[in-house]
């Protein structure tokens, strides 16, 4: 699907793009475009890869400008830039609302105005009934990537829903080792509450699956596991801590939920069993081929209400393992 293509990673330096950028090297791609606003982070990645494949472009995705430009000759997006951090975008909502809205928009504007084969828009749980602000801009976001193909131009837009990764900038992972070596303890919000997990890498390669497989218009979403944070906290501790580490309870942050979901009730009606690693949702927006498309296929509706972090839940000894598969213990 890749070979000999010129892909743009829009928000690039971060976790998601620095093992996109590495897998997408692995398909004899044509060549790479970071776009991102932070020049010490694409100096770094630079130096990181040093192959000439990557191309680095400084701009804001709220600029359209900036982003037309990067879209020049492109013909595969992957957009992840983003505002994601939840107490940021609930103290600071018009940079989420400039940045997860107002940038989408300029990106399918600017992917049309260039034809652009495809755009692959990386979404998360927390856009499916939310509440925060940062959950709010993704499902619109979400919205207007999927309402896209209604546009004139030839362009596909898909969105891919997943939960955390683990070790991506910012996670909770890497966050309770750095507690336990400088406080030997650590601090959560609530003991009750369940996240989904996957590696980077198994999350990077879905995402090429999902990628070659949409025909734009539909909502792949990631099949993966769950867990409760403490458990992860606990397993981190009996590696990383000692007897007199503690865990303290802090009660959630604004915006914060217990429990995450990635397909609601009212997008199961909807949603179909694709494969073992993906659910599919087919938009209640009529877009021309969809719905032929995969009625040839013949998928199964999903049989659950709706998909939530609170199910299957991974015992210990599995949150153990995952955790060695993600290279956060020996």
């Amino acid at each position: 699907m890749f070979k000999d293509k010129t892909i743009l990673i829009t928000g690039g330096t971060g976790s998601w793009g620095n093992e996109l950028a590495a897998q997408l090297l692995e398909r004899n791609v044509k060549e790479i475009r970071i776009f991102s606003r932070g020049e010490f982070a694409q100096v770094t990645m630079e130096r990181k890869f040093n192959n000439k494949k990557l191309k680095f472009v400084i701009g804001d995705i709220r600029d359209y400008n900036a982003i037309e430009y990067a879209c020049r000759g492109v013909d595969f997006v992957f957009h992840l830039a983003a505002l994601k951090h939840v107490p940021v975008c609930e103290e600071q909502p018009q940079e989420a609302i400039k940045t997860n809205i107002h940038g989408t928009t300029n990106l399918i504007d600017a992917a049309i105005h260039n034809n652009v084969e495809k755009v692959i828009d990386v979404s998360t749980d927390k856009a499916v009934d939310p509440l925060n602000l940062y959950g709010m801009t993704k499902a619109v976001g979400e919205k207007l990537i999927i309402q896209a193909n209604k546009l004139p131009g030839e362009t596909k837009f898909v969105c891919i829903r997943g939960g955390n990764v683990l070790g991506s900038n910012g996670s909770v992972v890497p966050y309770f080792i750095n507690q336990i070596q400088r406080y030997n303890k650590i601090e959560l919000t609530d003991k009750h509450m369940t996240r989904y997990f996957l590696t980077i890498h198994d999350a990077i390669s879905l995402l090429f699956k999902a990628s070659d497989k949409s025909i734009g218009g539909e909502t792949f979403v990631m099949h993966m596991p769950s867990c409760h944070i403490v458990d992860i906290a606990r397993v981190l501790i009996k590696h990383y801590g000692n007897k007199n580490t503690t865990i303290k309870e802090i009660g959630c942050r604004p915006g914060e939920k217990i429990d995450e979901v990635l397909i609601s009730r009212y997008e199961a009606l909807n949603a179909y069993v694709y494969d073992v690693n993906y659910y599919l949702i087919l938009p209640t927006l009529n877009i021309m081929g969809l719905e032929e498309h995969y009625n040839k296929l013949s998928l199964k509706k999903v049989k659950f209400e709706e998909y939530s972090s609170a199910q299957e839940l991974m015992n210990e000894e599995q949150v153990e393992d995952m955790l060695r598969k993600g290279s956060f213990i020996k």
